[in-house]
């Protein structure tokens, strides 16, 4: 059955159309928000326009009665009348802040009001009686349809401040509410998108840090996926070729190996030939006791010229990682048996390796890290000089009391400390020294201070994989024209 699977650009887009809907609702609510405003300036402005016509009516009439000219008196018959058209124009709105009764007061007043007047026109100068009378009537009904029109000002005024408050509190509200949900989205997109790509960059640290770690990522977005498994493809393939790396440095090896083999092969060639020839010289004369020694020389050398050629065919065969419990005295006097061709008359190699000293490793690999460091500590020699190797027991409360200069530096992991016994192996020479600034570079791969064409810039980046491969460390400390330092630490396993 179809499994779906989710992706990143989904999730933004996703994201995306989340933030754009609230914006939408927001600006569709606001627009309505300020439509209804709108609605209601524009039924204030009429409101307003109702009471100053009435105010109108008043001052017309005032002038009437003061002066009695008639173009007054049509002058307020005609705000009258506009005073009835802008209330039957607006009588929806006007039912929505008065009261009924207010509104139907308006209506009658402006009714009799304007009947009053007329009424009050057709009398003569004669009827000043009835012409006072009248006009206290009209004077009372103008200042009722006053009071009822100022008081629907003031509600509507009021009722207009209310909302302009209301719509500032709903724009805050709204611009929080918008803000919080956009935290909201982003925090979920984060956690969603930006989490497995942290997840990612800290897997990619780790490969930076020479770990060729498999990549797992706890996400299942197409996107990830498949650079997880892009990069573990990459990985894999980078583990393949860094183990042909190793097996070229290792066959470059080997022709300093030949060289130390050719010279320690030399001598019990020579021990054979030369018995040889005197067992077949005084084959007939010589007794049967000088006849076995001679024969037990040819054996030996034999045996020594076996041995050497058997290391050589160990340590150039390519086999499967295997641990063994190997003196580690014994395997430096073979490894140095292998670059004994190559060590100039004036440089000498010092061993001092107690003989109850073993370690847990595989025989090839950390024999190539030994002969790649002591090879280096040789050339590092420009005229005389010497290399000295040796080796002690440390336990781990032994460690934490004392620690010297070279454990603090290490360009991986940090310092060179392991957390329980260890087998330290400090190899030193008394060469050129390294500058402070190549320093933290040595273990890179293709990194060399050789001249070209004489280094390939593998060897200590070898020599650092094969210890971290046996859970060691290795640390290295130089100066200018004194010398390098080497420290080894292997875990003692019982």
């Amino acid at each position: 059955m179809f499994k779906y699977q989710p992706s990143i650009r989904q999730k933004i887009t996703f994201g995306y159309y989340a933030i754009l809907v609230i914006i939408v609702g927001l600006s569709i609510f606001t627009f309505m928000e300020l439509r209804f405003m709108e609605k209601k300036i524009m039924f204030g402005e009429a409101i307003s326009e109702f009471f100053d016509t009435t105010l109108e009516i008043r001052r017309f009439e005032k002038n009437y009665f003061l002066y009695n000219q008639e173009s007054d008196y049509y002058e307020n018959i005609e705000y009258v009348k506009k005073a009835q058209e802008l209330l039957e124009k607006n009588i929806k709105g006007f039912e929505t802040i008065a009261d009924p009764r207010q509104i139907s007061s308006l209506k009658n007043g402006l009714k009799i009001y304007k009947e009053l007047m007329e009424e009050n026109a057709g009398l003569n100068r004669r009827h000043n009686i009835q012409k006072t009378i009248m006009e206290g009537k009209i004077r009372k009904t103008g200042k009722d349809i006053i009071t009822i029109a100022e008081d629907i000002s003031k509600t509507e005024r009021r009722n207009l401040q209310v909302m302009l408050y209301n719509s500032q509190s709903i724009l805050i509200f709204s611009i929080i509410t918008l803000s919080l949900l956009g935290i909201a989205i982003g925090q979920a997109l984060s956690r969603m998108v930006v989490k497995p790509l942290k997840m990612l960059e800290n897997s990619m640290e780790v490969i930076a840090d020479g770990r060729f770690e498999k990549i797992h990522i706890d996400s299942k977005d197409r996107e990830i996926v498949s650079l997880t498994n892009a990069f573990n493809k990459m990985l894999k393939e980078l583990e393949l070729r860094q183990r042909h790396l190793i097996q070229s440095e290792k066959l470059a090896s080997l022709g300093t190996l030949l060289s130390g083999v050719a010279h320690e092969l030399n001598n019990p060639l020579s021990n054979i030939s030369s018995s040889c020839q005197i067992l077949v010289e005084e084959l007939a004369e010589a007794d049967i006791k000088y006849k076995k020694e001679l024969l037990s020389q040819i054996d030996g050398q034999t045996d020594r010229a076996r041995n050497i050629v058997r290391s050589l065919l160990e340590f150039s065969r390519d086999k499967e990682f295997k641990k063994e419990r190997i003196p580690l005295k014994t395997l430096f006097e073979e490894t140095i048996r292998f670059v004994k061709g190559q060590v100039p008359t004036k440089v000498g190699i010092n061993l001092d390796i107690p003989d109850d000293i073993v370690i847990f490793a595989d025989k090839q690999r950390i024999q190539q890290a030994f002969l790649n460091l002591i090879k280096n500590a040789i050339e590092s020699i420009a005229d005389e000089g010497g290399v000295f190797i040796k080796a002690q027991k440390r336990r781990a409360i032994d460690k934490i009391e004392a620690e010297t200069e070279i454990y603090n530096y290490l360009k991986y992991r940090g310092k060179c400390t392991l957390e329980e016994d260890t087998v330290d192996i400090e190899i030193k020479d008394t060469g050129t020294g390294i500058s402070q600034e190549l320093l933290s570079k040595v273990f890179d791969p293709f990194f060399t201070t050789k001249d070209v064409g004489k280094g390939s810039g593998l060897g200590l980046f070898v020599v650092h994989e094969i210890i971290e491969e046996h859970d060691g460390c290795i640390a290295v400390d130089s100066k200018v024209g004194k010398g390098t330092t080497f420290l080894i630490r292997l875990p003692i396993k019982e």
